[in-house]
């Protein structure tokens, strides 16, 4: 048997000298990411070698690991047996403290703004005939309640539970309820909207619900939802409010069914959204922000009654929202951010949530400088002719090669579309094989020899050329010149924006030393598709790291904790915004951008 120790987990654990590292460590429950289960392909498992010896590199290692990391003693736990005691150090540490689903969390304290007390009324008598309410703020220790939660109380009852939001009674139930707490996190992006229903004596996420942004009726964009408030100056703010509110009940409604929850018990709905989502959840003008200078009405956290927007939940329960930093750096960047230390790096960070919007932050060893590009909807899967959201029946990977087109879908049924990892995967593939070239355009079919396979797989529309990427007879999914410019234009916007960042910090491409990628797309598309799309420059290919939604995550560390609600309010006050359309040469670098590397 030999010794693993784990370094700075304060961790000793055992394996047999016939097992390989990546599985001792998992018997132990010990996060490790094999994503290729183990087959020594796709270079994850990660460890760093302090002391001890594990034999020669294998020939799989060399190919999978750069220079810097041999020299650094970096290791793939699936190809290496321990045969003596060794010490390691884990790579994947915003993994193992993963919690939710959706993203990954650090280390953080727990304690909720809202918790419960029970107190156990002494009855009234002649010789002391004392008044409940005086009664109550006794055990309570408070110098005064809301006569509004005198209601809930009637003569008769013994025991009492105080709902408390930090300092403040906010309700007054019945009997013992402190087992039943529940909060609610939320995601709300420009496309999708993820919700959680959360036990918040345990911190455990007990359901989700997920669905496109019911606003999507008024637009895919914010700016055309904007648009919308300022073509219907009577009704337009009321509608976004009340479409995005509605849907939001719904997802309330089911998530209580699903965990067999009252929302009378629901106490806080925490919210981390970009800056106009924020003002159309609340009913605020948002007409402001679709215009120089670009100012929201607001960007400061709330606090508010939930029942004042129409959320349906306990009648005192809270609404938090996550402080924004500008209108386009919202709180959803602002939780990410905080979720990712970004203020506490020691190093050169830059930080990426590809969306509707491609929202960037880089931390300067701590200082933090953002900017915002309007990707558009493309990378989600819309504005592409045959796209849809990540669905069952949507294409999200493809190979071509010169036998057929190689396509993954969502749940293995027949094609019916294409999602935002998908078109960026084919896109990928059209630029190697060379059936679009770096410009963007499709090769000209006279170039083509007759035995070239490319050529039946590109056919003439009206004078336009399109790529068929599945035809079963039945179906055709083609792939046209308007989609390859939609990615050509969010792959331009995204990459200027990180060059810009660059160049005003200082800082070069080989000083970076990580590039986190957050959200839903971000999730799913592969590093491969974000360098040879050139959405991402080739020298980052290393050193990208995925840490999914962290703007749910967020949410969730906010509800859990009334310390993170602070210090993402002082970090969202620290972090500088960069206008990009304003900065010199920009319109240049745009430009530049816009080309596809070349093969």
């Amino acid at each position: 048997m030999c010794k693993i120790f784990i370094e700075k987990e304060n961790k000793i654990i055992e394996t047999k000298e016939d097992k390989t590292l990546m599985d001792a460590l998992l018997d132990e429950n010990i996060f490790v990411d094999n994503a290729c289960n183990g087959k020594g392909v796709c270079g994850k498992c990660k460890i760093k070698l302090i002391s001890g010896d594990l034999g020669e590199l294998s020939e799989t290692e060399k190919k999978l690991l750069s220079q810097d990391e041999i020299k650094d003693n970096i290791r793939l736990s699936c190809l290496v047996k321990p045969q003596e005691d060794i010490k390691i150090e884990l790579l994947q540490k915003e993994r193992k403290h993963r919690v939710l689903s959706s993203g990954y969390m650090p280390k953080f304290e727990v304690n909720p703004s809202i918790h419960k007390k029970l107190i156990t009324l002494e009855k009234s008598t002649l010789e002391n005939q004392r008044p409940l309410e005086n009664e109550i703020l006794r055990q309570l220790n408070i110098d005064k309640l809301d006569w509004k939660l005198l209601k809930e109380i009637k003569p008769q009852d013994e025991k009492i539970t105080a709902v408390f939001n930090n300092d403040e009674v906010i309700y007054l139930e019945k009997n013992d309820t402190r087992d039943k707490i529940y909060g609610v996190i939320m995601d709300i992006g420009t496309t999708t909207v993820v919700t959680s229903l959360v036990d918040v004596n345990s911190g455990e996420e007990l359901c989700v619900e997920s669905m496109i942004n019911s606003q999507k009726q008024y637009g895919l964009d914010v700016l055309t939802r904007i648009t919308y408030e300022v073509e219907n100056e009577e009704d337009g703010v009321e509608n976004l409010q009340k479409a995005i509110v509605t849907s939001i009940n719904e997802m309330i409604e089911k998530l209580c069914k699903k965990a067999n929850v009252n929302k009378k018990h629901i106490y806080e709905i925490t919210v981390a959204a970009n800056c106009t989502m924020m003002h159309m959840l609340l009913g605020i003008d948002a007409k402001s922000i679709g215009k120089s200078p670009f100012a929201p009405i607001f960007t400061s956290s709330k606090n508010i009654l939930a029942k004042d927007i129409g959320l349906l939940a306990c009648d005192e329960a809270r609404l938090y929202c996550l402080p924004s930093v500008s209108a386009y750096i919202g709180a959803d960047i602002v939780a990410g951010a905080y979720v990712c230390e970004l203020n506490k790096a020691d190093e050169n960070v830059l930080f990426i949530d590809i969306g509707t919007n491609g929202e960037i932050v880089l931390s300067n060893k701590g200082d933090l400088l953002s900017c915002s590009c309007a990707a558009g909807p493309a990378l989600e899967g819309m504005n592409i002719s045959c796209g849809m959201r990540a669905a069952n029946g949507a294409i999200e990977d493809v190979i071509i090669n010169e036998e057929e087109n190689v396509i993954k879908v969502i749940g293995e049924e027949k094609p019916i579309g294409i999602c935002g990892s998908g078109i960026l995967a084919v896109v990928k593939e059209l630029l190697k094989t060379g059936i679009v070239r770096d410009n963007g355009a499709f090769i000209k079919l006279e170039k083509l020899e007759e035995d070239d396979y490319r050529l039946n797989r590109i056919q003439i529309n009206n004078k336009k050329r399109e790529f068929i990427l599945y035809d079963d007879n039945k179906n055709k999914l083609l792939i046209t010149q308007g989609d390859i410019r939609q990615v050509q234009l969010a792959k331009g916007a995204i990459l200027s924006g990180f060059y810009a960042l660059l160049k005003k910090a200082n800082i070069e491409m080989k000083d970076l030393k990580k590039v986190m990628i957050a959200g839903q797309f971000g999730a799913h598309v592969s590093v491969d598709s974000l360098v040879g799309t050139g959405i991402l420059p080739m020298e980052v290919k290393e050193k990208i790291v995925y840490v999914g939604n962290s703007s749910k995550t967020g949410a969730y560390m906010a509800l859990m904790s009334k310390e993170a609600k602070k210090d993402m309010e002082l970090l969202s006050k620290d972090m500088e915004y960069m206008e990009l359309g304003a900065s010199e040469g920009y319109e240049r670098l745009f430009s530049s951008c816009l080309k596809f590397p070349s093969n």
